[in-house]
């Protein structure tokens, strides 16, 4: 459980990391060079490491639904719209919003039982915690516009 808390806790990281590389990429190309250049980056990356590890099993494709291997197009849309959200919003207020979105849509699929997952009893704790989360973000968000380091740099 720990490997898989630091795991998830790297995940976010790089995460904040790559968005806000991925907007300042936008603020010279635009949004559909932006993408392409980080998936195409990022499958020439995984498909080196994955030959290195997995060797010729990286291609040898296991007992699974059909459509959970499109997934890298879903990829498209999480690139496009985080990195427009990000140059648009700043990365705190970007990200935390799609830390949000994501909670709230990961409840209602494993309340469900959507996408193959095990259908999970929806509780009021579940409920309480996403509304705390929110309402985190909230205070988040409100909580005035300051001074950035940046500004404070250039006199402004």
């Amino acid at each position: 459980m720990v490997t898989g808390i630091i795991l998830a806790l790297c995940g976010g990281m790089l995460v904040c990391i790559q968005n806000t590389f991925n907007a300042k990429v936008k603020e010279h190309v635009g949004a559909w060079a932006t993408t392409t250049l980080v998936l195409g980056l990022g499958f020439l990356a995984s498909l080196t490491i994955g030959l290195i590890v997995e060797g010729s099993q990286l291609f040898a494709l296991k007992e699974a639904q059909t459509w959970f291997w499109f997934s890298g197009i879903i990829g498209v849309g999480v690139v496009l719209c985080v990195t427009q959200g990000v140059q648009q919003l700043g990365p705190s207020r970007a990200i935390s919003i799609v830390m949000v979105s994501q909670i709230l849509f990961a409840l209602l699929w494993d309340t469900l039982g959507w996408f193959g997952l095990q259908a999970v009893p929806f509780t009021w704790t579940k409920a309480l915690g996403v509304l705390l989360i929110g309402g985190g973000v909230l205070l988040f968000q409100l909580g005035g516009k300051t001074t950035t380091v940046r500004q404070v740099r250039k006199g402004a």
